[in-house]
């Protein structure tokens, strides 16, 4: 029943390119692509196994061709892995010119030892994770990347604003100058992406942890509006019901 919401929704969107996160591997997403999305033309698929012993990976479905994969899962500090699954960075011919991904999902804020202080304990991995995926911008753009067509993009597992006795770990991608965050140009009650029925006393359940960032020159090439697609959501999110 699960897959086949998600199924509808990515139907439903009909994007050119779709990044997804937690796939179990290469064969489990082209038999999803086959028996849930064979109208939807979706010819080129990419998924590399990553670092996540659950098996949950990032990956990509899409109509334009993938010219060009890199992994990023062997990326160390000390002898732990920098990134929980990947930052997978993949590279699109569209019409031909060359579009670059980088596809995430970073470390979640739950702590099943400590519950009510997971986001704090988890930050110093997320705030990490960010300024390796910028490095790996600058390492293929140059220091000053933003006139390149590139996508920062995925679940980042965090939000903006301070909370849960601590503050954000993603800043330092997010608000970095040569990115637009692009949800940005919806009204704040229209960005939110994730609806958490446990959160705290006095906070909002409803939060931005899915993001889309364009570098400066690709989101300077139009005016369109990111949506927010809510189909498909737990029934938990009464909010979207």
């Amino acid at each position: 029943a699960e897959k086949k919401l998600t199924g509808k929704a990515i139907a439903a969107v009909d994007a050119d390119v779709i990044a997804l996160e937690e796939v179990e591997n290469l064969d489990v997403l082209k038999r999803f692509r086959s028996q849930r999305l064979s109208a939807q033309r979706y010819t080129y698929a990419m998924l590399v196994d990553g670092n996540d012993p659950r098996q949950i990976d990032v990956a990509v479905l899409s109509r334009h061709p993938i010219v060009a994969v890199r992994s990023h899962q062997e990326l160390r500090s000390g002898s732990q892995a920098i990134f929980s699954r990947d930052c997978l960075e993949v590279d699109l011919d569209v019409q031909g010119k060359r579009l670059t991904l980088f596809v995430n999902h970073l470390k979640s804020m739950l702590d099943k030892n400590d519950p009510k202080n997971g986001r704090k304990n988890t930050r110093a991995k997320r705030l990490l994770q960010s300024r390796t995926v910028k490095q790996l911008v600058e390492a293929r753009f140059g220091a000053s990347p933003g006139g390149h067509p590139w996508v920062v993009l995925g679940d980042l597992n965090d939000y903006l604003q301070a909370g849960q006795g601590t503050t954000t770990g993603i800043a330092d991608l997010v608000e970095w100058d040569p990115v637009e965050n692009v949800l940005d140009r919806l009204p704040q009650a229209e960005r939110w992406t994730h609806f958490f029925a446990g959160a705290p006393a006095g906070e909002e359940p409803c939060r931005q942890l899915d993001y889309l960032l364009l570098s400066k020159s690709l989101a300077q090439a139009t005016n369109a509006l990111p949506a927010v697609e809510r189909r498909g959501l737990s029934t938990k999110a009464t909010k979207a019901t």
